[in-house]
């Protein structure tokens, strides 16, 4: 029976060797610097070109699709694994104790952006398929090696993929956590207009919260005009005091910034979070704003503050095999010349859809002059535990890490394998590593992802063997 952990451990020096290198590139999309040539902007793209460079090198057949998405492809069949990984990151935003584009390994942790979302795990995958080959593994189907480059955005890439190429048979992303995730929660984005209208003794000037629709905003900065500044300074001490955020007050003539910091955390699971957003929200509530901007801030601090679960709206709800709805305020902002805007992201499960999330915040939002309309939707997803693919995953993972009483899961999470229909998540989060995705100093124990090559490596054998 073959080592798995020892072949990956050979392979580990090459491994973070090609993965740190990889990192380096700041490949955030970038829709201010996109071109006919680089869609998505620059970094990104790099980051696929770096990859399919180092795949041809490999021996892999490699293909550039518009700059937005890629494949390295080995061994041949009727049928095609996919693996489908990303290259994209999120922004690094504030609060780093490294330089998150120049990796670092301290006490066995790996620290920059991508290391856990997903250079890290992606690369593992990679080099998993990548050793098979290299030993002479005969595969029983196509497999490609499929990267994305804005998979924390709308996908555009990988639906261009699947636009232009042949769909796969079946196939895993590496790009959430361990076990197997054979099911994922729909997703949908809910945008909230506010009109700009300001009058009263207080003047909103301008709100800014949030980076992206999927992250839990870490910081928050209003700017405000007030009818007793002392009072105002004297209130946020005792709110900062009382509440497990940061924050400061800056005077510049008769404004007032107010920062807000609290903890990022990916969308899927905002309840681990602190949002900055509707904490500072729920600060400013108790003053006189008025008409719009009295709106924006009332139905930030009490309707979204401290509710991911949509409990406010009346709108709870739990599936009992996917779980509960969620809910994300991710993107938050206000200006006296555009009046707000207020991005809200739900993950929800079989049993409640789009329109029905819509019409419950409509009974909030429109008395207070806010409209709402739905963005793009994906449909919940599952794969049935009892399929091949999900059993064969589950076998590696559990020869591999001992952990004999692992179950198939459903997250709130979106990867790429909701897009093929016998398609899950598999790695590479282990249960017991702490999920710092879509935060400041993420990391992944350099260990975990050797092990994670190593399941890897065990479950495309049994794959492509079958």
């Amino acid at each position: 029976m073959t080592d798995w952990l020892k072949a990956a451990e050979s392979q580990k020096k090459d491994y973070l060797m090609d993965l740190i290198s990889l990192m380096k590139i700041p490949s955030v999309r970038d829709d201010d610097a996109a071109t006919d040539e680089y869609p998505l902007g620059p970094h990104p793209a790099q980051a696929l070109n770096a990859f399919l460079e180092m795949a041809d090198q490999d021996g892999f057949k490699t293909k550039n699709i518009d700059n937005v998405v890629g494949y390295a492809e080995c061994g041949e069949g009727n049928d095609t694994l996919a693996i489908l990984a990303h290259v994209d990151v999120m922004p690094a935003g504030e609060g780093w104790d490294t330089d998150p584009f120049d990796p670092v390994i301290k006490d066995g942790n790996l620290y920059g952006r991508g290391a856990s979302d997903d250079k890290g795990p992606g690369m593992a995958a990679y080099y998993a398929l990548k050793y098979l080959k290299d030993q002479g593994t005969k595969f029983n189907k196509r497999v490609r090696f499929i990267v994305g480059t804005d998979e924390e955005s709308n996908w555009t890439g990988m639906h261009r993929y699947f636009e232009v190429e042949p769909a796969p048979t079946l196939g895993f992303s590496p790009d959430a956590e361990f076990p197997v995730i054979n099911g994922e929660k729909g997703q949908v984005s809910l945008l909230l207009s506010v009109p700009a209208s300001n009058d009263g003794a207080y003047q909103l000037k301008s709100f800014k919260s949030g980076l992206r629709f999927n992250m839990v905003p870490r910081e928050a900065v209003a700017v405000i005009t007030a009818a007793d500044n002392q009072q105002i300074r004297d209130d946020f001490a005792r709110f900062v005091g009382e509440n497990p955020i940061s924050g400061n007050i800056a005077e510049n003539g008769d404004e007032l910034t107010i920062t807000v910091i609290g903890k990022a955390a990916h969308g899927m699971e905002p309840e681990k979070g602190i949002n900055a957003g509707t904490y500072l929200a729920n600060f400013l509530d108790q003053y006189e704003f008025a008409k719009g901007a009295k709106n924006f801030i009332h139905f930030l601090g009490k309707y979204l503050h401290l509710d991911t679960r949509m409990d406010g709206f009346n709108g709870a709800f739990t599936d009992l095999v996917m779980g509960e709805l969620t809910m994300n305020a991710g993107i938050l902002k206000f200006d006296l010349e555009n009046g707000g805007t207020i991005n809200m992201n739900f993950r929800f499960p079989k049993g409640i859809s789009p329109d029905q999330l819509q019409a419950t915040v409509e009974k909030v939002a429109t008395p207070l002059g806010i409209t709402v309309k739905q963005g793009p939707a994906q449909a919940p997803h599952y794969v049935d535990p009892d399929d091949p693919i999900v059993k064969t995953l589950m076998r590696a993972y559990i020869n591999q890490s001992g952990d004999k009483n692992a179950q198939p899961e459903v997250v709130g999470g979106g990867t790429y394998g909701r897009l093929m229909k016998r398609g899950v998540a598999f790695g590479a989060l282990m249960p017991n590593t702490p999920n710092t995705m879509h935060q400041a100093n993420e990391y992944q124990p350099v260990d975990d992802l050797i092990k994670s090559m190593a399941i890897y490596m065990e479950a495309i054998k049994n794959l492509v063997s079958d």
